[in-house]
């Protein structure tokens, strides 16, 4: 049997490009979803996929902050940083994006977060990450990222459902 959700994940990552866009609408306000965004105390709650264990060294989401965080699970533990560009509430956030366990360090992308006032107290989310290349875009795309993306939002549904 297969359910579907009026709030469904969508993933476009074009052959031969080095972004990709992950579109999702959520049932709450604009400036809910975004605090959920920017607020570690929320973030730990829903951010990433299920099973792994979410602890923020920094999260300082604002115009010139950065971030880092793990994700542990038994198989061990992912670490993520990033530089914060611009943030602009409740509209967007644009920020860098790192994962610190590949053999070199370097393969960050960009990250742009729109956040769009839907009618019905409804908000869209637009994400474009923009890699250093098609294989790092690639390598994002194959490393189950978007199992991860769905499950976290599936968790901030139930969040924001609260």
């Amino acid at each position: 049997m297969t359910t579907t959700t009026k709030n469904q994940l969508k993933v476009v990552a074009e052959p031969g490009k080095q972004e990709l866009f992950i579109y999702r609408e959520f049932d709450a306000p604009r400036e809910d979803v975004f605090k959920a965004f920017t607020d570690p105390k929320l973030v730990t709650q829903w951010l990433g996929p299920h099973g792994l264990k979410m602890e923020i060294e920094k999260y300082d989401i604002r115009t010139g902050g950065s971030y880092r965080y793990t994700h542990a699970d038994a198989n061990g533990k992912y670490v993520f940083n990033g530089a914060v560009h611009e943030v602009h509430a409740p509209e967007r956030i644009i920020q860098t994006f790192e994962f610190e366990g590949l053999p070199e360090r370097g393969h960050v992308s960009l990250d742009i977060a729109l956040f769009e006032a839907l009618p019905g107290n409804r908000t869209r989310v637009t994400m474009q990450s923009v890699f250093r290349s098609v294989t790092d875009r690639d390598g994002m795309v194959q490393s189950g990222m978007e199992r991860g993306v769905r499950e976290g939002f599936e968790r901030l549904d139930a969040l924001l459902d609260q």
